[in-house]
């Protein structure tokens, strides 16, 4: 028989502060905690033990409470437990001094994200985001960082969290070499952008509209693309799942077809370096036709969840594109009146309920004006063909007396080729047909 339990990487202690000292989006809460909790799950590790304070103001030195640290050594202790992780950001010196008290490498909520998505990042844009922000990350934390580094593990996945870092382990790497490998990343990533900046102005050119699926992350948004196109991503119960862009071809109606993408899922308390080393994978935003925002309605949190990525669209300046909004996991929600408006729609990806309506949504939103129509064309105007192969949709052609073509064509194109479509005498204006 198969072992196919494997060993967890890790076994954490996670630990929270709530103070009316931090910003909201620093403190924690109990929902914020079972969020650090899937993170760690996410991470390949587990949680050994909880702990949550409630202090009027975090302790300069340790944070939390000296009372607390002594409670968190014997909790460490007791399940011997291999790291503490924080659902705060920690300061480096915070961060080192804990790592003594404790005795186990210290991580706060930015490094452990940091680490997820150095595990999931499978393209070379994804994966030079990550190091990029890893380097932001590290740079104020090197002093003292260099010994839990050592204990690298490589790229397997199988060293402890926190431990998959950009590779350096020589003690003499000093901020000079950082700067430079940043600077380097940043270069690299420019080209990456300008190749795909170049295949996004041949998308345009052929006027292919761009559809992007946004959501906090775990709402469901891979399913859905499974679900639209029949494409075989891992649709898994994981937070940050899908962390590089995956892109896909659907046809909405038989008049309409659309490239959809689905991006990284967002999440409160988004490390700020994250944010900005990930602009360029969510830069897809800025060119998409339509976003469909995911939501889950099954979480009792979807309100607050909807917010914290409405605030981020915003940030990334994609706001002033149109957004449907697609309530997710209908199925599963409990409340008395589902969320309802103009540019909303209920479904459930799993069990395809609402689905036909979405793409009638999509299709309303971007409809150009589009139909499919026949053409005669004289073999003299063969020029026409091949402007419709540059402007239109051509489906088929069929040369016999004329040149038969079926085609899926805008309002303009049609007003050129309209003396040799069939039931098109002119174009659509005075009432006349």
């Amino acid at each position: 028989m198969n072992e196919i339990t494997e060993k967890p990487r890790d076994k954490a202690i996670l630990v929270g502060l709530m103070s009316p000292r931090l910003e909201k989006k620093e403190s924690t809460d109990e929902e914020s905690m079972r969020e650090l909790e899937a993170l760690v799950e996410t991470a390949g590790g587990v949680s050994a033990g909880v702990v949550l304070q409630s202090l009027a103001a975090p302790n300069p030195r340790t944070f939390i409470g000296e009372g607390k640290v002594a409670e968190i050594q014997e909790l460490v202790k007791a399940q011997e437990a291999t790291m503490v992780i924080f659902d705060n950001d920690l300061s480096p010196s915070q961060m080192r001094v804990l790592t003594d008290e404790f005795g186990v490498q210290v991580l706060d909520r930015s490094g452990l994200i940091l680490d997820i998505f150095a595990q999931r990042a499978k393209t070379r844009e994804g994966r030079l985001q990550v190091e990029l922000a890893q380097y932001q990350y590290l740079l104020p934390r090197l002093t003292g960082m260099w010994t839990h580094l050592e204990r690298q593990a490589g790229t397997s996945g199988k060293g402890p969290i926190g431990s998959k870092g950009p590779g350096e382990t020589q003690l003499e790497t000093d901020r000079r070499h950082i700067h430079r490998k940043i600077d380097k990343l940043k270069e690299d990533l420019e080209d990456v952008r300008r190749v795909r900046g170049t295949q996004r102005d041949r998308r345009q050119k052929n006027e292919v509209p761009v559809v992007a699926i946004v959501g906090y992350t775990n709402a469901g948004k891979s399913t859905l693309l499974n679900a639209l196109t029949g494409a075989d991503i891992p649709a898994n119960n994981r937070l940050f799942d899908t962390l590089d862009t995956t892109t896909r071809t659907l046809t909405v109606s038989d008049t309409l077809d659309v490239v959809i993408s689905d991006t990284v899922g967002f999440i409160r308390k988004l490390p700020h370096q994250l944010v900005e080393a990930f602009k360029a994978t969510l830069e897809e935003l800025e060119y998409a036709d339509l976003l469909l925002h995911v939501i889950d309605v099954s979480n009792p949190e979807w309100l607050e969840q909807a917010q914290i990525v409405d605030d981020l669209i915003a940030e990334l300046g994609a706001e002033q594109i149109p957004c449907l909004r697609v309530y997710n996991k209908s199925d599963l929600y409990f409340g008395d009146i589902r969320p309802r408006g103009e540019n909303c729609v209920n479904i459930s990806a799993k069990t395809g309920e609402g689905l036909p309506e979405l793409l009638a949504q999509i299709d309303r939103i971007l409809d150009k004006g589009t139909r499919r129509v026949t053409l005669h064309l004289p073999y003299d105007k063969g020029g026409l063909l091949d402007m419709l192969y540059r402007e239109a949709k051509v489906e088929q052609v069929e040369y016999a007396e004329t040149i038969d073509v079926v085609a899926v064509v805008e309002p303009k194109i049609l007003g050129q080729v309209k003396d040799y479509a069939e039931g098109v005498h002119a174009p659509e204006e005075d009432g006349e047909e």
